[in-house]
């Protein structure tokens, strides 16, 4: 599936083929230089590549060729992890870079943008699974219908910011990658920071409290509304767990959740 690409666009095999639950990549050589070409017919990956090409390089991994199906980005190279900096005493430091990137990457541009998945429609799977599991999907569920119902400071959005997603590109310092093509309220982009689940801390109230007062002031958002957003957001990743009969990876999310609306419930 690669071979039309490679011929296309002059690309050098460079490694061993990925494949994702929704994309295919190959690390490749692009006049010499180390890329990443994606193959994806997935919908919020094709967004994503549009806006990858649209942010032109400014926060985000530069885009060397793009087409509707594929797309060669620019190949990190640096050694930093940032998840590796908040597992090891760097929370802080770890979540500021994140929300500096976020910033660079919401800042605007003067081209059109391209077409873009509307977070109300992104937020779709949470409905059902409110109705079938109730409880703190229920909770969740409310909190997202009022946010998306009455929303703020608008932009484009990455839509799967965390950790893994902005990378150590050197000279060129943090860069994201794989963006989900959202529009909707910014704040929903610093939401997926107090979920991931490859962080072991993440399920502990006491890092949920600080990175809030981090985050909030780095992103100058309302606790508030962020702890809102991010009650929202783990609601719908358990959601997505939960769909595809993946209980065990929902219950990370879901203790998320239910931390956020204990904070919530003091305020």
């Amino acid at each position: 599936m690669f071979k039309p690409y490679l011929d296309r666009w002059h690309l050098t095999p460079d490694g061993e083929p990925i494949v994702t639950h929704s994309s295919h990549l190959l690390p490749v050589l692009w006049r010499d230089k180390p890329a990443m070409l994606k193959l994806s017919a997935d919908e919020a990956e094709r967004s994503g590549a549009a806006v990858m090409h649209w942010w032109g390089g400014h926060g985000a991994a530069k885009v060397y060729r793009h087409d509707t199906d594929a797309i060669v980005l620019e190949r990190a190279q640096g050694d930093r992890s940032l998840l590796a900096m908040a597992s090891c005493g760097q929370d802080d430091e770890a979540s500021r870079i994140l929300c500096d990137t976020i910033a660079r990457l919401h800042a605007p541009r003067q081209t059109p943008k391209p077409p873009l998945i509307p977070l109300a429609r992104w937020f779709r799977d949470l409905t059902p699974a409110a109705c079938r599991y109730g409880g703190v999907l229920t909770d969740c569920h409310d909190i997202a219908a009022a946010m998306l119902a009455d929303p703020r400071d608008e932009t484009v959005l990455h839509g799967d910011i965390h950790h893994g997603n902005i990378l150590d590109f050197e000279e060129h310092g943090w860069l994201a990658i794989d963006p989900k093509g959202l529009t909707g309220e910014r704040g929903f982009d610093y939401a997926n920071i107090f979920a991931n689940p490859e962080l072991s801390t993440v399920t502990d109230p006491n890092r949920l409290r600080r990175q809030l007062l981090v985050i909030s002031a780095a992103a100058s958002l309302e606790p508030e509304r962020l702890l809102r957003w991010i009650a929202a957001y783990c609601g719908l990743s358990a959601a997505w767990f939960l769909g595809d009969a993946m209980s065990s990876e929902a219950e990370s999310p879901l203790t998320v959740a239910r931390i956020a609306l204990a904070e919530l419930s003091r305020r």
